[in-house]
């Protein structure tokens, strides 16, 4: 069987930040944020040339132990077969280690590229497809959801498949973003995660997850009840202290917040009466953003000039 088609064209795919768990709905609820990383894919006659702006710069790999290398690497495959060579441009603005989804943005630029660059290859690798190469890459699908769909997702797996649908987000809603200096690793903050929890935090978090739907599609008044968790983030607190201590505090003055995913970025969902007055509660040590909600998901711009 021959192999792919490639474009002669670069193609750029912008990919947005995504927040997961969102509280209580742990490893399933996840939204779309409105700060990206940007990636220029080119087929070359051979090798593979990478150059990294922003974040990571310093520290990530440049050959095929990147995540986004790999990523492409394993589209490519499904998409037919692999190109001679790779010209890979990143600008990455989403924060390392902080919870906000960067390892899903890399994996979903990654194979949203390689379906870009390759002639046909939106017919063999279709959207749901790419919901679950993504998951297959990164292990859950919350992040991954969001970030390909954008917007508000709800993700779960079917027979060993995962599966997504999104959701529109009350346009009233400002994410403030709470970013600390020092990251923590996923698998720290998964580790720390009991094998077993009180059947009464289950079916009370099964409840706030049904009413977060709600809260933040139509009534966002709720929110502050929609958010309270109790399966994952007091038992990764002592991972981070200084979040949780955070959390608490915002709560106790009526914000909605929540770890956001794995952590240590807390994350705040006001509204534009609020946003500027939660984004000054920070404090030392903290980064405060107030960021918009991203309701594209992953995309294939134009080059810039």
């Amino acid at each position: 069987m021959a192999g792919p088609a490639f474009r002669a064209a670069a193609v750029r795919v912008r990919v947005p930040a995504t927040s997961a768990n969102l509280g209580p709905g742990f490893d399933a609820l996840g939204l779309a944020l409105g700060l990206y990383d940007d990636v220029v894919v080119r087929v070359a006659d051979s090798g593979l040339h990478i150059d990294i702006a922003g974040e990571g710069s310093e520290t990530l790999a440049r050959d095929e132990n990147h995540l986004l290398v790999r990523s492409l690497r394993t589209a490519f495959d499904l998409l037919g077969g692999q190109p001679r060579g790779l010209e890979i441009v990143c600008a990455n603005r989403i924060p390392h280690g902080r919870g906000l989804g960067s390892s899903s943005a890399a994996i979903c630029a990654g194979i949203v590229a390689a379906r870009a660059v390759t002639i046909g290859g939106e017919a063999r690798l279709d959207d749901a497809a790419l919901v679950e190469l993504a998951t297959e890459i990164e292990g859950h699908p919350d992040n991954v959801a969001a970030c390909l769909l954008g917007g508000f997702t709800l993700s779960w797996t079917e027979q060993g498949a995962a599966r997504a649908i999104r959701m529109e987000p009350d346009d009233s809603i400002v994410p403030v973003v709470f970013v600390p200096g020092k990251p923590v690793l996923t698998e720290t903050a998964r580790g720390l995660l009991p094998r077993t929890v009180p059947h009464v935090d289950a079916a009370a978090n099964a409840g706030r997850a049904a009413l977060l739907v709600e809260a933040l599609t139509r009534r966002p008044e709720l929110l502050l009840a929609a958010t309270e968790d109790r399966l994952h983030q007091e038992y990764r607190a002592p991972a981070m202290p200084e979040s949780a201590a955070l959390v608490e505090r915002l709560r106790a003055d009526g914000i909605p917040a929540v770890i956001s995913g794995a952590g240590p970025t807390v994350m705040a969902l006001a509204d534009a009466g609020t946003a500027d007055k939660v984004q000054a509660l920070a404090g030392a040590g903290w980064a405060a953003n107030r960021l918009g909600l991203d309701l594209q998901g992953a995309s294939v711009l134009p080059l810039a000039p």
